[in-house]
């Protein structure tokens, strides 16, 4: 199978890699792909692996690459070029496609949709209002109170969300966006579950945790994810069982009973409240950087997979293959990331931070003059994997350690309450 991987950042590096493991898959090929993924060792003899320039958001200039390739799978990484709806050409074009449609891909592009969706499915999530105007949001926000949730509608690179308990910043952040959600505050600890899907059958993935703020002990600005870990031994046992019931397969049939049926991963981010499971946002695409951690973790060849997904024959595929070990991905973030990220500056200590059980995942980097250079605000995410958190978190602070930038940023807290025990449901 030749497989044809679109994105350039630190997903898309997971998912060249993880298919790469698969020897069903003979040829990966990253579009634009970038300088981790351009290095990558063929996993198994006569496999190839290369990067081929592409603008993602010249649809045909996609489709004419994956004709000239001829590959039989296309993983669209990002979410940007799936609500644009990059899926519909590459399927009108015959090629087997691992990504929703843009019709469904408003799952992640509209929150409001979303709301609408999960409203109709009997789907938990928080009470929210729909604001398009200053007033409006001004009243909402009164109504609910402190802290504060104000969601950008649209597609905001992770970073749209907002929440204070300072009056005025809510106020703010919603006088920036077009069309504003107010929501409740939903208390208790945050889980990522994704799920695989053929837009009937639902396999889920073992779920994840991922860290949004910046600094150490959750402060600072939200980001697009400083680190993530996986399995998570507070969870409860029935956890992945209850929200593939209530939450992933609902949303599911709602999308197809709708005409709009939803192929590829769903992402559901959820808190564990006081009072159950409640759906805090969709989105329609790998999550990054939980995919880093998740898929070191995963047995199940990924190309089988994705191409099940892809073709309609997921209900044949069996469910999914877990290591039994813990995994934690640390993100090396650039100076003044998140607000004005500093490109340019040198990396090293790639290679001598990895091992058979740390891999380093290039998510913001570039080459200049065969330097490794930093090229946008997450550069790296390193992973790995140990028999329980401690010995990965040991790991990937060891590996985060040998890697050098000038003027880097990273939580030294990632998995840490977990591995102590700290949280409860």
């Amino acid at each position: 199978m030749k497989v044809l991987v679109i994105g350039s950042g630190g997903r898309e590096h997971a998912l060249a890699w993880a298919l790469a493991q698969d020897p069903e898959v003979e040829q990966v090929v990253a579009a634009p792909g970038n300088p981790g993924i351009a290095v990558l060792r063929p996993a198994y003899d006569g496999q190839t692996i290369v990067c081929r320039p592409v603008d993602i958001s010249d649809h045909d200039a996609v489709v004419a690459l994956a004709r000239e390739l001829d590959v039989d799978l296309v993983v669209v990484g990002p979410e940007a070029p799936l609500v644009a709806g990059l899926a519909d050409p590459l399927r009108d074009a015959g090629f087997a496609v691992f990504g929703p449609s843009r019709e469904a891909a408003q799952i992640e592009g509209s929150k409001a949709f979303a709301k609408d969706v999960m409203a109709a499915a009997s789907v938990p999530t928080g009470r929210a209002y729909v604001c398009t105007t200053p007033e409006e949001a001004a009243t909402a926000i009164d109504a609910f109170g402190p802290p504060y949730v104000v969601k950008d509608d649209g597609l905001a690179a992770g970073k749209g969300v907002v929440v204070t308990s300072d009056r005025e910043e809510a106020l703010a952040h919603a006088a920036e966006c077009d069309q504003v959600l107010i929501e409740e505050f939903l208390d208790g600890p945050e889980v990522s579950l994704f799920a695989i899907t053929d837009g009937t059958t639902v396999l889920p993935m073992q779920p994840a945790q991922d860290f949004k703020r910046l600094g150490d002990n959750d402060e600072g600005p939200n980001t697009g994810g400083m680190g993530a870990y996986t399995p998570l031994p507070w969870a409860p046992d029935d956890l992945v069982a209850d929200i593939t019931e209530n939450v992933l397969q609902p949303t599911i049939d709602e999308l197809r009973h709708r005409g709009t049926p939803f192929s590829g991963l769903l992402y559901a981010g959820l808190a564990l409240t006081s009072r159950g499971v409640r759906v805090i946002e969709f989105n329609c695409r790998f999550g990054d950087p939980e995919t880093q951690a998740l898929l070191p973790m995963l047995k199940t060849p990924l190309g089988g997979l994705l191409y099940a997904a892809a073709t309609g024959k997921l209900t044949d595929h069996g469910d999914l293959s877990w290591r039994n070990a813990s995994s934690v991905a640390v993100v090396v973030a650039a100076k003044k990331y998140p607000a004005s990220p500093r490109k340019g500056d040198a990396i090293t200590g790639v290679e001598q931070a990895e091992s058979d059980d740390v891999r380093v995942f290039h998510a913001g980097t570039a080459l200049d003059d065969e330097e490794l250079v930093t090229a946008g605000g997450r550069v790296l995410a390193v992973s790995a994997v140990g028999k329980d958190l401690a010995e990965a978190r040991q790991r990937a602070y060891a590996a985060v350690g040998q890697i050098r930038i000038k003027g880097s940023q990273h939580r030294t807290d990632i998995a840490l309450k977990a591995e102590r025990g700290e949280i409860t449901v």
